[in-house]
């Protein structure tokens, strides 16, 4: 989020920006509000200033046993005059407020420039694709035919988009994410954390998912949100925070289900686990310093990959287009995996700088050692990785001929030594 402040002072880069994410310029609407909040806040402190004068000359007049009536009945008017300024203030705050919130972040100059995925530049590969002998079978037929994944079940208890892992797995769902937690906080730096599931109005504004995009999110009656990632709860760990500079970088990982209602999404992967209502991930949130935050995105998506390279699996990365990239995203890689059932990669994470945009929504900021000032921190969000299409590149890449699935060497001691699904 960006302040009028900023805008005013970065008025054509400002303009610039949205127009290569395809948005209008809106530098002019904005500094117009502004200067119609900031013309009614001096009014209202002209006329405050001028009632405080006023009390002060009743009060000196009564002492001196002077009549007061006029002078009484002159405040009283400037009392409503002074309220009305206070209430165009505010609406006129309001409103700049709402326009404000509802901008995206402004992309990095080497972001591509493009309305859609079409637009996205891939920069590398690992790996060689996997076919299996006689064609590659899709994982809802591999796991409905070993009788371990139930999605009739789960559209009795849920309707569509959910489903019911059983057995071998269950656990090798839950193999997964002990995997990735393990490499990520012994070998990483990040601090393992179980964050709330529900989270308030402030959160979800923090991240930027609101006000935006509340129709994807789910409400509950009593007015939570349920997480759509773990990045809304941990990046918010830093909210309203002034922190050291020392105490940088800051790295979270988590392990949550997470809740999407999928809107828009009608046709979109209606079989099997892609796209689903309730998933689980392991989520990677990192704050920093300004300076650092284009070195920690890089270190973030090494992480997210180096997962995908020890359980063997074929990818490659893009750099999302100016069209593609999330409302917070200042710049974000995409990790797609090669799912053989499909023939194609597909997204399994996406790493974001977010810059300070967040951290102005949530007002975290840091202080550099020595100085008084205060400056908005950097942060940063990755899925490392998508637990359930992790699962599924799992299951497509290691099918056997027979109907089995062998259990990639990394995963078996997770699985109690397990070699092979069947």
């Amino acid at each position: 989020m960006f302040s009028a402040k900023w805008i005013r002072e970065h008025e054509d880069i400002f303009d610039d920006g949205l127009a290569r994410r395809g948005v209008e310029p809106h530098a002019a609407r904005v500094l117009a509000l502004d200067a119609q909040r900031r013309a009614a806040q001096a009014e209202f402190q002209s006329q405050q200033s001028t009632r405080n004068r006023m009390s002060k000359e009743i009060g000196a007049a009564r002492g001196r046993g002077e009549d007061t009536a006029a002078l009484v009945a002159e405040v009283a008017a400037l009392k409503e005059v002074t309220q009305s300024w206070e209430q165009k203030e505010r609406k006129i705050a309001a409103e700049l407020d709402a326009l404000l919130a509802g901008l995206p972040n402004l992309p990095a100059d080497d972001v591509p420039v493009g309305a859609d995925e079409n637009a996205n530049r891939e920069i590398r590969r690992w790996g060689e694709p996997r076919f299996a002998e006689g064609g590659a079978r899709q994982h809802f037929e591999i796991g409905e035919a070993l009788g371990l994944m139930d999605f009739e079940r789960a559209a009795k208890l849920a309707g569509s988009r959910f489903v019911v892992l059983s057995g071998a797995l269950a656990r090798l769902e839950r193999a997964l994410a002990a995997f990735m937690l393990d490499m990520h906080t012994t070998e990483f730096g990040y601090t393992e954390t179980a964050p709330p599931l529900l989270v308030r109005d402030a959160a979800a504004f923090g991240t930027g998912n609101l006000p935006k995009f509340e129709e994807d999110l789910f409400r509950t009656t009593g007015g939570f949100w349920l997480i759509p990632t773990a990045e809304m709860p941990l990046t918010n760990l830093a909210a309203g925070d002034i922190l050291d500079e020392s105490a940088l970088p800051l790295r979270f990982t988590a392990y949550t289900p997470c809740f999407r209602a999928e809107a828009g999404a009608a046709g979109k992967d209606t079989r099997g686990m892609l796209r689903q209502h309730q998933f689980s991930k392991v989520e990677l949130v990192s704050v920093t310093r300004p300076e650092d935050s284009e070195d920690e995105h890089e270190r973030m998506t090494a992480c997210a990959e180096e997962v995908l390279k020890r359980l063997e699996l074929p990818y490659r990365v893009v750099v999302l287009s100016t069209g593609d990239m999330g409302f917070s995203a200042r710049k974000t890689y995409d990790i797609e995996v090669w799912l053989p059932g499909q023939g194609r990669y597909r997204e399994i994470s996406s790493c974001s700088n977010c810059w300070d945009f967040q951290a102005q929504r949530m007002n975290a900021r840091y202080r550099r050692a020595g100085e008084r000032q205060t400056h908005f921190v950097h942060t940063l969000n990755g899925s490392a990785l998508a637990v359930g299409r992790t699962l599924v590149a799992v299951l497509e890449t290691y099918q056997e001929s027979d109907g089995g699935v062998t259990v990639p060497p990394a995963l078996r001691p997770y699985m109690g030594g397990v070699e092979r699904i069947g």
